[in-house]
């Protein structure tokens, strides 16, 4: 029995972003998939979806961003951060991660306060460059529909 596959393409300044639509060689990709009832959210950046340019330069902002672009590609895929069973979180510079963390509590207190007494799996990683060299954070996870 094939699983069913559903894949909520990425938009920036309201156009999807598939062939033709972008240029050749510009990244191409789905915000989420849903496989078999489990969410994949790709990686999250403080990228503005409006115009593709990186909305702050301090890790607070890019991170509460790029927590935010998750939380939403997670509910446009039927699921909610309460949902959310693992993160996998790039720092550019993992002297951050100080800073990362205690924005994320803050994130967790103010969207899902269970989190914070129950948080996700989580593995952090220095990328040393991520997309681009603006971007300091970037955010992906797994969580599972809701019922």
């Amino acid at each position: 029995m094939a699983m069913e596959i559903k894949k909520n393409l990425c938009t920036i300044n309201g156009v999807v972003q598939k062939y033709p639509n972008v240029a050749p060689g510009t990244p191409i990709y789905a915000n989420s998939v849903v496989v078999g009832g489990v969410v994949y959210v790709s990686g999250m950046t403080a990228q503005e979806p409006s115009n593709g340019g990186c909305t702050t330069n301090t890790m607070q902002d890019q991170m509460w961003v790029a927590m935010t672009k998750l939380k939403n590609a997670l509910e446009v895929a039927g699921s909610d951060l309460e949902h959310m069973f693992k993160t996998f979180i790039m720092l550019k510079d993992i002297k951050d991660y100080p800073v990362m963390r205690a924005t994320e509590l803050k994130f967790y207190q103010e969207h899902c306060p269970a989190l914070v007494e129950n948080p996700p799996a989580s593995t952090i990683l220095q990328a040393g460059s991520l997309a681009r060299p603006e971007f300091l954070v970037e955010i992906e996870c797994m969580a599972v529909v809701k019922d």
